[in-house]
């Protein structure tokens, strides 16, 4: 079945008032060698924004979905700190700064990590189907899935159009980072498709893994999704990304591999069994897959790391063209921005353009164009059915520019993440933001 009407929108998460730079990230280069730096949160976010509505004004279509609550004081009363929220934060500040800093992670920004999305068209139910990935991998995130759980079926709410799963055991053999390790190929996005799942490594049996960082996702998680949402067997690939790439930094498959449609454009160090992939692709899809291979001769690990070519947006154009959305790091690095000119643009492949984005701010924590989104295929109708005010318009973009010039600092650093203030801040900030995406209460402070 195709269904004609369909199309992707991009959620985009907002980064956060207490967006900060701790180096939370174990295998995150850009975190860990930004860790201790002066943020800007309101540029930061008024970044996202313009990306955002520099797209939306381009014709496609584009979501926000909102931050997190932080700092997560309720996490540490659990955790076994005591008094009033004041007293909390200072004992936390004292006695375990790294806590503090993981409860104060704007991290949410990366909607990328949200969760894994099947589109009604691959759905036996025909249904979108929603997993929202349990982060366990690292305390700061592992603090996410409820709420942004919450927040999705606050959106997604119309149970004739949407699917809501479980979040998977937040163990060791079921470690899940949602799409930043999936990637669906088709035709056009409204044509059944295949879908990607890479891993890093297996729980049960597996041997072959990196040994300077720790693989994220494993093979169990993407299989256990799969079957949530009804996945069969000829709509799934399943690739171990390679223990080397993960090794040079590059913790999710999103930082190595893009995909959008028939195109998959990677680094010829994206899977431990390249060829084996392509072929499976090649067999289960419709469409003819159109891979575009980066290979190593052109840009290092070291290069595609830092300029996170990979984590680029690829989008589709109704003239059968696509954009290539990268940030501006890639043109600071000469071999990439070469590689982009006169590889890319002029290979063998419909990316025929290319858009230079400035998203410094979440960069040096670690996230481009592509962890900024959530990808979400979705049918007029089911547009349609969404509740709240989340698809970007010209008067929602400035009223989401005012309410950020309203509540957000332009200097953050790790030590004024025990500021009281800041947590009233950020509560009153989220509180309003709620109201005027009209998506209800979904943070635990609303929920008492």
């Amino acid at each position: 079945m195709i269904t004609a009407d369909a199309w992707e929108v991009n959620f985009d998460g907002l980064v956060g008032p207490t967006h900060n730079y701790s180096g939370l990230a174990v295998g995150n280069v850009a975190s860990m060698s930004h860790g201790g730096l002066v943020s800007n949160p309101k540029e930061g976010a008024l970044q996202g924004l313009l990306k955002m509505k520099s797209l939306m004004d381009a014709g496609y279509a584009q979501g926000v979905l909102p931050p997190q609550q932080r700092p997560d004081v309720g996490a540490l009363r659990d955790l076994g700190f005591s008094g009033s929220n004041s007293e909390v934060l200072a004992r936390a500040a004292q006695e375990a700064p790294q806590l503090l800093r993981a409860v104060c992670s704007a991290s949410s920004m990366w909607t990328a990590n949200a969760g894994t999305i099947t589109p009604s068209v691959d759905a036996p139910d025909s249904r979108v189907h929603f997993t929202p990935a349990n982060l366990q991998s690292s305390f700061h995130r592992y603090l996410e899935p409820q709420t942004t759980g919450r927040v999705l079926q606050a959106i997604f709410r119309d149970e004739q159009h949407f699917a809501h799963h479980s979040v998977l055991p937040a163990t060791p053999a079921f470690s899940d980072e949602g799409a930043a390790n999936h990637t669906r190929l088709c035709g056009e996005h409204g044509e059944p498709g295949v879908h990607l799942f890479v891993y890093g490594r297996q729980a049960f049996g597996g041997t072959c893994e990196p040994k300077r960082y720790p693989a994220r996702q494993t093979l169990e998680a993407s299989q256990a999704v799969a079957r949530q949402h009804g996945l069969t067997e000829a709509q799934t690939v399943f690739a171990q990304q390679h223990p080397d790439a993960i090794d040079a930094g590059v913790f999710h498959n999103d930082v190595i591999a893009v995909g959008n449609g028939p195109v998959l454009l990677y680094h010829e160090m994206a899977f431990l069994d390249e060829e084996g992939t392509l072929n499976e692709l090649r067999a289960k899809m419709a469409t003819p897959l159109i891979p575009v291979r980066v290979p190593l001769e052109s840009v290092s690990m070291e290069d595609a790391v830092a300029s996170y070519l990979f984590n680029s947006q690829l989008l589709s154009n109704p003239d059968g063209t696509m954009t290539l959305v990268v940030p501006g790091e890639c043109q600071e690095r000469e071999t990439v921005w070469r590689t982009i000119q006169d590889f890319i643009l002029a290979g063998n492949n419909p990316i025929g353009e290319v858009i230079v984005k400035d998203v410094k701010q979440s960069m040096r924590n670690g996230g481009g164009p592509a962890c900024l989104r959530l990808r979400v295929v979705l049918t007029e109708t089911e547009r349609a059915s969404l509740t709240g005010r989340v698809l970007l318009t010209d008067v929602l973009y400035d009223e989401l520019t005012a309410w950020v010039n309203r509540h957000y600092r332009d200097r953050l650093a790790v030590d004024d993440l025990k500021d009281p203030q800041l947590a009233e801040e950020s509560l009153a900030a989220l509180d309003e933001l709620t109201q005027l995406l009209r998506i209800g209460s979904v943070y635990p402070f609303q929920l008492g």
